[in-house]
């Protein structure tokens, strides 16, 4: 892929700096001067300011090595600076472009002791954020115990937090830093607000490309960084092949949570794509799980036309084959049968045949895998997939981030794209970024989603306020949105099967342009949509976008998002469960000048109904959306 844009690149290089002896840390600003790290001279500890204010307090630096002796005292030998200021085109994503404009330094330490050893610190310095990470060059091994690094956030602020664990389906829940358990680990981001409420930050890490993930733990007043461990594998929690680059270590920052919503930050920090991916289509899937028991659905050739036919006739370019559709795999999907074989259907499904029937009909399969019946014959099932004629593979239950399961990520998202295969990986960790370089790695779950209706209550409306400002700043998340049989929560009831939600139908279409995710679900039964309010607009409404704006909103409780393709706007509206009544104010003007066609889809009488209106509007004017408590709306601005 060209990496020009219609905007000229520029990259500024810098001749490296020589050291004088200045007793004052080693600075970098970012270009507009509002986001500054500084670094101590030893580089035992970092700072971190947004517009004269300190958002990270000072906070330890360092790596705990295994094997050998840790670094002695280190003394700043260079520098070498650099300036980025380059546009980067996109596919199947949020925006169709990406600014990158940091400007980073190298920052050389040497020990002080004999053996002189050197710990290099790259820094970038983002309008929108800082990033860093360590590297060691050698050609030996590099073995690790952890880092040292942890974050101090200044005062005590209110943060955003989800406890890690192996799926990365845990609920935020806000807190003061002070009163986070210690013990416990969280997940990333956390994303804190400080106490003069002028910034709001995420604490997060991007591009773990031959290295491993991590949590956060509180220490103190710190959020201290621990390396995530091979299972059953004694010593270090991570070794090299040779030297060491670690994972970007990231504060984004912004005014508001939802600023940091349209950041290209996290993909920035990432390699750009090698080789033309203009294959990568996003688009609406039809999906047969949701609906069904958890069992999963039996494997039979006309309950999958059903699917396919369904998916023709509203538009859907996909339709995912959840579990169950493999050789020996049983009724269930979470444990991966010894006897299951993935590159063979079940009895009686002739999967060439379903792939030429879909492909007649205009629509893609993605078949379901379990990561474990994936990893070990990788290239035979991949082979098997694209041989049939097959668009995509969902992966799941990989519950890790080790160093291990991190370059299966990487392993399994080149290989698909060598072969002209989207994936999907579920039961994932929390993305880093890797969709940047792998764009057919279109989505990812990682997150609390609304499969959850199907098992529990958890998936609250305020909950579905807490992710956009949280999990998806680091990434696309498949919540698998399109729960057509709506309710409050005091109507829910946990079904197994045509499962309920805790939220109107207007919020229902307002996830399409809130969520992020390029591969989008439309997880509900065919029959359910069948006249049904509002699936006109889920017929129409994107999954990939030229330009991201947020516009109005408070964590846990409203947002506003507007997302634009082509010359259209498309405008998301949610909030929790705050009396009846409350009513969005949603400025225009971020049209460009001209007259629109506005659609309006909002809150009914009761949760499954919708009010659908139209009308003229301009750069100038203001909708006023009515939202129902655990409702929502959506609209669709065209251009006359």
């Amino acid at each position: 892929m060209k990496r020009l844009s219609p905007i000229a690149a520029t990259v500024c290089m810098l001749a490296p700096l020589a050291v004088v002896a200045a007793p004052g840390p080693a600075v970098v600003a970012s270009p507009d001067g509002s986001a500054v790290m500084r670094i101590a001279r030893d580089a035992s500890q970092f700072s971190i300011v947004r517009r004269g204010e300190t958002v990270i307090a000072e906070s330890p630096l360092g790596l705990e090595l295994d094997g050998a002796p840790g670094f002695g005292p280190l003394e700043l030998e260079r520098r070498e600076d650099v300036k980025v200021n380059h546009v980067i085109p996109l596919i199947a994503t949020k925006a169709a472009s990406a600014l990158d404009r940091y400007s980073g330094t190298t920052l050389v330490f040497r020990e002080r002791a004999p053996a002189a050893r050197r710990l290099l610190l790259d820094v970038r310095a983002y309008d929108d954020g800082i990033a860093f990470r360590y590297r060691i060059e050698d050609t030996a091994p590099v073995r690790l115990r952890g880092e040292r690094t942890a974050f101090v956030p200044a005062a005590d602020p209110e943060c955003m937090v989800s406890e890690a664990e192996g799926a990365h389906e845990k609920p935020f829940a806000s807190s003061k830093l002070s009163a986070l358990r210690e013990g416990v680990a969280y997940d990333v981001p956390v994303v804190c607000a400080t106490p003069s409420g002028r910034t709001s930050y995420a604490i997060t890490q991007a591009n773990l490309a031959g290295y491993t993930g991590a949590s956060l733990w509180r220490e103190g007043a710190a959020l201290r960084l621990r390396l995530s461990a091979v299972p059953d594998r004694t010593g270090p929690a991570y070794v090299s092949q040779a030297g060491l680059t670690t994972a970007w270590r990231v504060v984004m920052l912004g005014d508001r949570a939802g600023d940091m919503i349209p950041s290209h930050l996290i993909g920035n920090l990432n390699p750009e794509p090698a080789g033309d991916f203009r294959w990568v289509q996003p688009g609406k899937a039809a999906w047969d799980w949701w609906s069904g028991p958890v069992a999963g659905m039996k494997p039979d050739m006309d309950s999958y036309r059903r699917f396919i036919d369904f998916a023709a006739a509203s538009g859907l370019r996909y339709y995912l084959i959840d579990a169950g559709w493999a050789w020996g795999s049983g009724p269930g999907c979470c444990n991966a049968l010894p006897g299951t074989d993935i590159t063979r259907a079940a009895d009686g499904i002739d999967m060439p045949e379903l792939v030429r029937y879909a492909a007649s009909r205009g629509v893609g399969l993605l078949l379901w895998a379990h990561w474990e019946h994936v990893a070990p014959r990788m290239e035979q099932v991949l082979d098997t997939y694209a041989r049939w004629g097959v668009k995509g593979i969902k992966v799941d239950f990989m519950n890790r981030d080790d160093q291990d399961m991190v370059a299966f990520y990487h392993r399994i998202a080149a290989a698909t794209a060598e072969r002209k295969l989207l994936v999907d990986l579920h039961s994932a960790y929390v993305p880093a970024g890797l969709q940047r370089t792998y764009p057919n790695f279109i989505t990812q779950e990682g997150v609390l989603g609304a499969e959850w209706n199907k098992l529990n209550g958890s998936v609250t409306p305020r909950h579905n306020l807490m992710l956009p400002y949280t999990r998806m700043l680091a990434g696309p998340m498949d919540y698998t949105p399109g729960g057509f049989r709506n309710g409050t929560p005091a109507s829910f009831k946990v079904q197994d099967v045509l499962p309920l939600t805790q939220t109107t139908r207007g919020q229902a279409l307002a996830m399409y342009v809130v969520y992020d995710s390029p591969l989008q679900m439309v997880s509900d039964a065919p029959e359910a949509y069948q006249d049904a309010a509002g699936f006109d607009f889920v017929k129409r409404v994107p999954a990939a976008w030229d330009e991201t704006r947020f516009l109005s909103g408070e964590p846990g409780r409203d947002i506003v998002m507007a997302r634009r393709q082509g010359s259209s706007w498309y405008v998301g509206a949610m909030r929790a469960e705050e009396p009846a009544g409350a009513t969005e104010r949603v400025s225009l003007r971020f049209l460009a000048p001209g007259k629109y066609r506005a659609t309006i889809w909002e809150d009914g009488a009761t949760p499954n109904e919708l009010r659908r209106v139209e009308r003229e509007v301009g750069p100038a004017d203001v909708l006023e959306l009515t939202l129902a408590p655990a409702g929502g709306a959506a609209v669709i601005l065209e251009r006359l």
